[in-house]
């Protein structure tokens, strides 16, 4: 739930941002904006989990009320999630879509297309690949992500699809029960590494995925 609200924030604005440095701002611009965007990629994920709890959380209760939004939820910790992973995703798909070679923009605008179309209808499928692969990176990342979680989500074990509810994400069981005392060989311990290992597959398994995807969409240009 965690990394499907992550994504559902930052796929639409990472693409529009790419699409919008790569095709519309100047030269000037994007030496401003790009580094400007990448510098919160290097922001500590524990600060983007204080901010999910002290900022993210009191506008939802403040939009949707404090009945229906707890204190710790899921909605908050995806928001911040995706604002976390959005940098990845536009730098990634910025670069795919420069790649692009000019010549089909120009070929594009030779037969009466606007810059726009040009952008959805030419660039974009152009550079799918290297976008598709920036998505599944990104959504590695969220599954992946650990602070944030285990401090704007909660840590109760809840099985809901209700975002404003709390919940306990993997990642951040493992945060919480690999800090206490816990006996060797016991359940609790042996868990830490099912779960590490069911997170490895995950992940592994989607970036098989990214390169059979790039494999099989990309376009070489001569």
């Amino acid at each position: 739930m965690t990394s499907f609200i992550a994504m559902c924030v930052a796929i639409p604005l990472g693409l529009g941002a790419a699409i919008f440095l790569s095709e519309y701002a100047s030269a000037q611009v994007r030496g401003v904006l790009k580094p400007m965007l990448e510098i919160l990629a290097g922001v500590p994920t524990v600060v983007y989990g204080y901010f999910a709890l002290t900022f993210i959380t009191p506008l939802l209760r403040s939009i949707f009320g404090s009945s229906v939004v707890n204190i710790y939820n899921m909605a908050a910790a995806g928001i911040a999630m995706g604002i976390l992973i959005l940098p990845l995703i536009a730098s990634l798909s910025e670069d795919a879509l420069s790649a692009v070679p000019g010549s089909l923009r120009q070929a594009s605008y030779g037969l009466g297309a606007t810059k726009f179309e040009t952008a959805t209808r030419i660039v974009v499928p152009a550079a799918l690949s290297g976008i598709v692969a920036a998505f599944i990176i990104g959504i590695s990342r969220a599954v992946g992500e650990t602070m944030i979680v285990a401090l704007a989500a909660g840590a109760g074990p809840n099985l809901t699809l209700n975002p404003f509810q709390s919940a306990e994400t993997i990642t951040g069981h493992i945060a919480r029960i690999s800090g206490g005392d816990l006996s060797y060989g016991s359940v609790q311990y042996d868990s830490i590494f099912a779960l590490g290992l069911l997170l490895f597959l995950i992940t592994l398994i989607l970036n098989i995925i990214s390169r059979r995807i790039v494999a099989r969409f990309r376009e070489v240009y001569e």
